[in-house]
């Protein structure tokens, strides 16, 4: 997504929390597009380091025009073994986490009295339906899937609240997409998703890229509030 987003000519922050190697990523992006981008770190789940890196970002790289909010975790285990604390990981990095830095955003925007500003959540198709891994076998990742129907939800709340302030909200929800953690899945599993799908297989990373640019442009400035399909 940073990548497409660079090579469309934007200035490029990136959030991480944990990588590594995102400094040095954000780096070889902004050679590679001719871009300013660089690689913030912070914990989205704290309200207050979100609203105070987001003012850096705001300082070093220039005004911030949009976000894609596209933090997200899982944790795949029969429900009846799901605990307090699954629920408060994954809820707090796909909801709570995704309402701070939205939040931050618009305030940037209302406080300056920006005018235009995007923001774009990633949830999933998970949000409305039940992923299967065979016949009549769901995949067992309850709080992923609610997780995702919130935040879509939260979507809609905030384009409504944020409209006044010319501030447009939408989510796009993914398909079957290849990842790291779907490239591990058994073979027999991908194969029986992959025939789910109309187009017969999984979507490449770069594939979600074009409805999200869309989203954050001046194209889309009539489109708010919605769920956006990007699933084959």
């Amino acid at each position: 997504m940073s990548e497409s987003l660079a090579a469309a000519g934007a200035r490029v922050a990136i959030i991480y929390r944990g990588s590594k190697d995102a400094v040095e990523i954000a780096e070889q992006i902004g050679k590679d597009n001719n871009v300013r981008c660089k690689a913030y770190k912070c914990d989205v789940s704290d309200a207050d380091l979100v609203t105070k890196t987001f003012k850096e970002i705001n300082d070093e790289l220039g005004p911030v025009t949009g976000l894609v909010a596209n933090a997200g975790v899982s944790v795949v285990k029969p429900a009846l073994e799901m605990t307090k604390d699954d629920f408060e990981k994954v809820f707090t990095v796909n909801v709570l986490g995704v309402f701070n830095a939205a939040r931050a955003a618009a305030k940037l925007w209302v406080d300056s009295k920006y005018q235009g500003g995007s923001i774009v959540i990633t949830s999933s198709m998970s949000s409305q339906i039940i992923n299967q891994v065979g016949a009549g076998k769901p995949l067992t990742q309850i709080f992923y899937n609610s997780s995702k129907a919130a935040v879509s939800n939260l979507m809609k709340g905030l384009a409504a609240e944020w409209a006044q302030h010319n501030i447009r909200v939408n989510a796009v929800c993914p398909g079957y997409v290849e990842t790291d953690q779907t490239s591990s899945m058994e073979e027999s599993i991908r194969n029986y998703q992959a025939s789910q799908v109309p187009l017969g297989r999984f979507a490449k990373p770069h594939e979600m890229a074009p409805q999200t640019l869309l989203l954050l442009s001046d194209y889309a400035s009539y489109m708010t509030g919605e769920e956006y399909f990007v699933h084959g």
